[in-house]
């Protein structure tokens, strides 16, 4: 019996010791399974994140501030989706579509029938399918020489997929089920009836086109315009009166008028004398097309010299001519589709003004609407090989970072939804770039908590003297910027001012970051502009007005303990000078005035903030 006590306490305490050595192999194993399980999940992130995010959506669907970790394409200068489409694309056909013009648009001289030209391709589908169009429209196709002597060869006709729309949606969005169109406007390519530069001719072809699209027995009902100046402002012109087939408009740096193109606040750019005039004569050859006359073409070469030199005795308003080429407003009032605006916030070509406000207006007027704004100048968003041209103080600080190789994704979606109606609309947003090249994303923009700071010429900052034409400056020195500052809007700059001898004068203020001499941005105003937009006022000698200046759209960071400057001269960069720039008694005195900072608070850890996809992570930078 003791035996078997002894037995069954060394059995006990065999068996426990073997029950100790289990638990602690147990928790040794627990405990190793725990470590490995964190080391996995914290080195394992980094290795599935882009499995991940493309697990979770379909690829078209990644949300903006996840895109940065898309396996995208990166070896083109454009940008390209993640997976090709799966069409063959179809060889193209040619069509000519008759317009019918108001009497007040018929051509003289040689008349003929008024017909738009058409280039198409389209995917090899499924017999039954339907698709829908992304057309692209200007006046560049067959342009330029003539093949003159000294001249050279004329641009590509509308036959051949153009380098900047054309072939790029060719090559990415045909293959996925889209038809592309290449339209010439009236007067240029294989189009007939006269040029007409963007007035009421020009927009009823486009709207013609658009509404013969959408009635093909291939097509789906749905049209969008797509397309960079020129044949950016198309894509407006078409909106004015629209067709029901248009649904989208992808403007990309697309002037929203001719003389909101030409003419800020008054003051007015260099080539704006010549632009009408120099449009007809690179369309012109020696065939009877030029024996057509619109009445516009005679007067259109006249306006830019009578607005400039007799703007405050209505030398702007003699005829209709700049109202008939005032865009914006008629899509403010017709059209009901859709709008992806793109813009440069460098671009010296089509100002960004001409976006900023409009986004706010489209989405007021109840149109949904997008925008992407990045440093670059007159451009698309993915090129980089372009971006990279890009001086200090006129985008080169954001570079490479403005480069967006996402820019089709983007588009896919927005493309899919209204030209295909497939998945849910895209919600409204601006993504938008600060002038070192980060990306924040808002509902609108300049954004809805953007708060005014204004500060005052004596008091926060200091400066006077003369502004002549005749090399007179004057320099406006800020305050010290203890905690900096973000800038995200239109900064306004209200001069009290005072005539000399002369009735009139002249603004061009450039903005810097005074500690880095850095510019930042700009702005100009004829005097008899003064209340800004597009109505003159006569000026008198020796008499006091104040200019409410606006400068362009801005998004800058002003790091603390920085200060700002303005220079004041009477022109600058692409501007004319004022008609009493040349006046030795001409010259504005600066009196005072205030300067208004549009800010924004964006702290480092703000959802706002994204990451655009970093293509320079694969490859060179170009130099």
């Amino acid at each position: 019996m003791a035996e078997d006590i002894i037995e069954a306490e060394i059995f006990d305490s065999s068996s426990e010791r073997s029950k100790t050595q289990l638990n602690i192999s147990l928790s040794a194993t627990i405990a190793f399974c725990v470590i490995f399980l964190f080391l996995s999940m914290s080195f394992g992130e980094a290795l599935t994140d882009e499995n991940e995010v493309e697990n979770t959506y379909d690829w078209w669907d990644v949300p903006l501030h996840e895109r940065h970790t898309m396996d995208l394409p990166m070896d083109t200068m454009r940008a390209q989706l993640p997976e090709n489409g799966t069409y063959d694309v179809l060889p193209y056909t040619e069509h000519f579509i008759s317009v019918d013009l108001p009497a007040s648009e018929q051509d003289v001289g040689y008349p003929d029938e008024a017909r738009m030209h058409v280039a198409l391709w389209l995917p090899d589908v499924e017999e039954g399918v339907k698709v829908p169009v992304i057309m692209t429209i200007h006046p560049y196709y067959d342009f330029g020489g003539e093949g003159m002597p000294g001249v050279g060869a004329d641009s590509n006709p509308n036959t051949i997929p153009d380098g900047g729309v054309g072939q790029w949606v060719y090559d990415t969005f045909v293959p996925h089920g889209y038809a592309l169109a290449q339209a010439s406007t009236f007067g240029t390519g294989k189009s007939t009836h006269c040029q007409d530069v963007k007035g009421l001719g020009e927009q009823v072809g486009i709207q013609a086109v658009v509404d013969w699209l959408g009635q093909q027995n291939w097509s789906n009902g749905n049209v969008g315009l797509m397309g960079k100046s020129y044949a950016g402002t198309t894509n407006w012109e078409a909106a004015q009166q629209p067709s029901e087939h248009l649904k989208t408009i992808v403007p990309i740096s697309g002037s929203i008028g001719v003389q909101e193109m030409f003419y800020r606040n008054g003051s007015s750019e260099a080539r704006a004398m010549g632009y009408d005039a120099a449009y007809q004569a690179a369309t012109a050859d020696l065939t009877t097309d030029d024996m057509r006359v619109c009445s516009d073409d005679l007067i259109g070469p006249l306006n830019p010299w009578s607005t400039y030199a007799f703007a405050e005795f209505g030398g702007a308003e003699w005829n209709d001519y700049w109202d008939e080429r005032r865009h914006l407003p008629d899509v403010l009032e017709n059209y009901r589709g859709s709008v992806y605006l793109v813009w440069g916030l460098q671009d010296w070509n089509v100002d960004p003004y001409h976006a900023f406000p409009t986004y706010q207006l489209m989405r007021d007027a109840g149109i949904n609407a997008r925008a992407i704004a990045g440093q670059w100048a007159h451009n698309y968003p993915d090129q980089p090989d372009r971006h990279s041209e890009l001086g200090s103080g006129y985008g080169g600080e954001a570079y490479p970072n403005m480069s967006r190789m996402d820019w089709a994704v983007e588009l896919y979606g927005w493309f899919q939804y209204y030209l295909k109606d497939i998945g849910e609309e895209p919600e409204p947003m601006v993504q938008i770039q600060t002038h070192d090249g980060k990306w924040h994303v808002e509902e609108t923009w300049p954004p809805e908590d953007m708060t005014w700071q204004m500060e005052g010429i004596g008091t926060e900052w200091s400066g006077d003297g003369t502004v002549t034409g005749l090399g007179g400056s004057v320099t406006l020195t800020s305050q010290i910027y203890e905690d900096g500052l973000h800038i995200s809007g239109l900064p306004t700059l209200h001069l009290d001012v005072s005539t000399q001898a002369c009735n009139g004068g002249q603004i061009f203020a450039t903005l810097f970051d005074d500690t880095l001499n850095l510019r930042l941005g700009h702005a100009t105003m004829d005097l008899r502009y003064r209340d800004g937009g597009y109505d003159a006022n006569p000026v008198a000698p020796l008499s006091s007005y104040t200019m409410l200046m606006e400068f362009n759209p801005l998004d800058v960071i002003v790091p603390a303990g920085h200060t700002l400057r303005i220079e004041l001269t009477e022109a600058g960069e692409d501007y004319l000078p004022g008609p009493c720039a040349t006046n030795p008694l001409g010259g504005l005195s600066i009196d005072g005035g205030t300067i208004g900072l549009p800010l924004i608070e964006r702290p480092v850890d703000h959802e706002a903030w994204f990451l655009a996809p970093p293509w320079w992570d694969q490859q060179p930078i170009p130099s």
